[in-house]
Formats: C-alpha cells, sequence, structure tokens
C-alpha cells in the first residue's frame, strides 16, 4: 500500500465536499488529499451505499469519513469503503452538532478515548487501509494539554498513527457547529506541542489557514496541514499547491481552463439526471476577488435553479469573466 502524501489536505465539510466538489477541486490540484463529507455507520450500513459512496476515480486521492462509535459497525463500513476503492478511511472525532452528539459519535468522543482506540482497532483488523482520527483539541472544560495528550496516546494505542487536529476545542453546549468553528480560539501551538510529544505519530494541522503563506508557514514543524472553508470560499486557493508543495513544474490552470475541464463531467452528469445546481453551487467562488466574480455568481445564482437548465448556463456565466482571469 502507498503511503498517502498527507502535506496538503482540503477538510470534509458536511453539505460542501460531496462528489461534484471533489472532482471540481480536483481540477485545481492533482495531489491534494481530499475527504468526502462525513457519512454515518448507520447510512453506510443501511442506506444507499451507491448513492452515498460512489465518486469519480479522478479524486483519488481520497478519503472516507465515517462517524459512530460501534466497532463493529465501523469495521463492516471500513470494509465496505475499501470495496469502494477509497484510499483511506478517517473517524469524525471532531464534529460537535446535536445530532451527532446524541448518535454518540462526533467530538463527544474525546471523552471516550477507548471507545474511540476500539473502534480504530475494529478498522485496521477489518481493512488494509489507513484508519486516521480527526479531532479537537479539547471539548467543554476536558481542554488542558494533559487530556488532549492521554487522548491521542490511548487512540494511537489503538493502532492510529494519523492524527489530524483542528486547533480549537469544541463547546458541545451553548454554541451552533457554525460558532464552534469560530468562536474558541485558535491554539496551533496546541497541535505543534503534539508533535514534539508523539514524535512517531503523524499529525495535521487544521484550522484557520487561508493563504498561501499561511499554510506554509503553519506546516512547519507538523506533517501537514488541512485547509477547510477557504478551499471553498476560494477554491482558486489551491491552484498553486502542487508547485509550490508537491514539486509540480506544470503551469497551474487558469479559471477558464478548469471551468473548460469541469463542462464534461457537468455534461456527463446531466445526462444522468443531476440537476445543474448541485455542480455549480461549487464553482461560485473560483473568481474570488478579480473582475467578473459578481457578474459570474450573479449569472449562475439566477439560472442554474432553472428547470431544464444545461451546460449552456455555465459556458454563459463564463462569458461574464474577462478572459485575463
Amino acid at each position: 500500500m502507498r503511503p498517502l502524501d498527507r502535506r496538503i489536505a482540503v477538510a470534509p465539510m458536511l453539505d460542501w465536499t460531496d462528489r461534484h466538489c471533489r472532482y471540481f477541486l480536483r481540477l485545481l490540484s492533482r495531489h491534494t488529499l481530499l475527504y468526502t463529507e462525513m457519512a454515518t455507520t448507520g447510512a453506510v450500513l443501511r442506506g444507499n451505499p451507491e448513492r452515498l459512496l460512489a465518486y469519480d476515480p479522478a479524486e483519488h486521492p481520497l478519503a472516507l469519513q465515517l462517524g459512530g462509535s460501534d466497532p463493529a459497525e465501523l469495521a463492516r463500513s471500513a470494509r465496505v469503503a475499501a470495496e469502494f476503492g477509497y484510499d483511506e478511511v478517517n473517524l469524525n472525532v471532531g464534529c460537535p452538532s446535536d445530532r451527532v452528539r446524541s448518535g454518540r459519535f462526533g467530538a463527544c468522543l474525546m471523552a471516550e478515548p477507548g471507545v474511540v482506540a476500539d473502534g480504530v482497532a475494529a478498522m485496521r483488523a477489518a481493512v488494509n487501509l489507513p484508519i486516521t482520527v480527526k479531532t479537537r483539541i479539547g471539548i467543554d472544560d476536558r481542554d488542558s494539554y494533559e487530556a488532549l495528550a492521554d487522548f491521542v496516546g490511548q487512540v494511537a494505542s489503538g493502532g492510529c498513527e494519523v492524527f489530524i487536529v483542528h486547533a480549537r476545542k469544541a463547546w458541545l453546549r451553548g454554541l451552533s457547529p457554525r460558532e464552534n468553528r469560530e468562536i474558541p480560539p485558535l491554539r496551533h501551538e496546541v497541535v505543534y506541542q503534539l508533535k514534539r510529544d508523539f514524535p512517531n505519530l503523524t499529525i495535521i494541522l487544521n484550522g484557520g489557514l487561508v493563504t498561501l503563506e499561511q499554510i506554509a508557514d503553519s506546516s512547519q514543524g507538523v506533517d501537514g496541514v488541512m485547509i477547510g472553508r477557504a478551499a471553498y470560499e476560494k477554491p482558486y486557493l489551491l491552484a498553486e499547491v502542487d508547485r509550490r508543495f508537491f514539486g509540480s513544474h506544470a503551469p497551474p490552470p487558469s479559471r477558464h481552463q478548469v471551468i473548460e475541464a469541469f463542462l464534461p463531467y457537468v455534461e456527463a452528469q446531466l445526462r444522468q439526471g443531476t440537476p445543474l445546481q448541485a455542480m455549480t453551487r461549487h464553482v461560485l467562488g473560483l473568481f474570488q476577488g478579480i473582475p467578473g466574480a459578481r457578474a459570474w455568481r450573479r449569472y449562475l445564482s439566477e439560472h442554474a435553479h432553472q428547470r431544464g437548465a444545461g451546460a449552456e448556463v455555465l459556458r454563459a456565466a463564463l462569458r461574464q469573466v474577462p478572459e485575463v482571469a
């Protein structure tokens, strides 16, 4: 099994990083590791796995994020992930929403490191894939460095070698998921300390990285970084990633070239019955910060949702933006 290059990744983001988003992002960066939205073990095992887990082969390298806590269900879900050809299975121990908490998965599991370790061990026994954990630096009043180090140590004993750490604590009561992404202060230094104390583990830093300069600076002292909302809201950020971090000599594609490359995928999905808006909603930020961006967003917002809208809407929207972009 070839090791995954974890220097740069795009975070799993609910309602955002679906298969259409990931295909689009792959056109910007060939090497960035992509993650699915979180899929619960219940949905994987008792839902429609083809609808939930299908993806285009171009999306590789690609990781499936799971939500769950029952070792047997996690193991069975990991087997499904392996059958679908995913490159990694990631366990969500970071989401603070009420729905996640009531299902006994997400950030609330930071209080149960033994449960997480058992889940990791079960998945490792079931599949020959990397099993990773995405977590916070703490929850509620359980936010000391000692508690975090104890959590990481116990989960590592279950066989987890890769921890993706969102450098904010989570308040499980009193803050919404959105507020939990913004209000608790970022503490990157905690993640760097983890790497110093666990040098044999792979530690990935997540949280608050919005420019290439920040990404480059923040990657010093850890094994990689994960970009969240910035990769979605300003996706062209990824166009320079391959040259800057992976040694690619190919020039980055222009924004127009990205959309031209996206069109065959869009047309194929339209033939399968996918609504145009399901795809165009992910490209609204492509021209962010340059002339024509507002016209691009407006045209897509006004036309992509209309009944029967096809790829010509995307082509017409592209004509709203100067070619030099």
